[in-house]
């Protein structure tokens, strides 16, 4: 049996569930936070929505059929958290996403969480101008280092279409690092 196995197991315990939820969110925190502050940028957005995450993932944890790894589950989970954040306040300041998106990349300028060199922040700023799903499939392949088949479990998409998806945000992103450097 693996520790993953037994995780579930006492998540879905009566008994049990409190003690490995805080071992869960011991183990996967500071990994989903990240995945999360690569989508809606700003630290303390990325806070709000990791506790939100979290929220729906101990909700949920009884509707988890273990058709897919309990990580990738969550990363679904949390992508789908960071997007629906992105949408409503693209909603609320009456912009579209990509504006959206745009602003929130140009907001790193301001962040005191933000501890990147000035390479990073222009590599932030690129992957901002990609569509979403191009964003998603970048940032969970060159950051989080997954292999299509996880990316694939996570996104439910085809591994052909996810290499497609990162084969055109890696050129855009070359494309606009090589015009921001000249």
């Amino acid at each position: 049996m693996t520790d993953e196995t037994v995780l579930i197991e006492q998540l879905k315990n009566v008994v049990t569930k409190e003690q490995a939820y805080r071992v869960l969110i011991k183990l996967y925190k500071e990994r989903l936070y990240w995945h999360i502050r690569k989508i809606v940028i700003s630290h303390d957005d990325a806070d709000d929505v990791l506790q939100n995450t979290f929220i729906k993932i101990y909700r949920n944890l009884d509707k988890f059929k273990q058709d897919s790894k309990l990580y990738s589950w969550m990363y679904r989970i949390a992508t789908n958290e960071s997007i629906t954040f992105i949408n409503k306040r693209a909603k609320e300041r009456n912009v579209d996403i990509s504006e959206m998106q745009e602003q929130l990349a140009f907001s790193l300028e301001s962040d005191v969480y933000f501890s990147g060199d000035e390479i990073q922040r222009i590599l932030q700023k690129a992957i901002a101008t990609l569509p979403q799903k191009q964003q998603l499939v970048f940032n969970l392949k060159y950051f989080d280092e997954l292999k299509y088949d996880e990316i694939s479990e996570i996104l439910e998409t085809s591994v052909g279409a996810l290499k497609a998806s990162y084969y055109h945000a890696v050129k855009k992103i070359e494309h606009y690092i090589k015009n921001k450097t000249d």
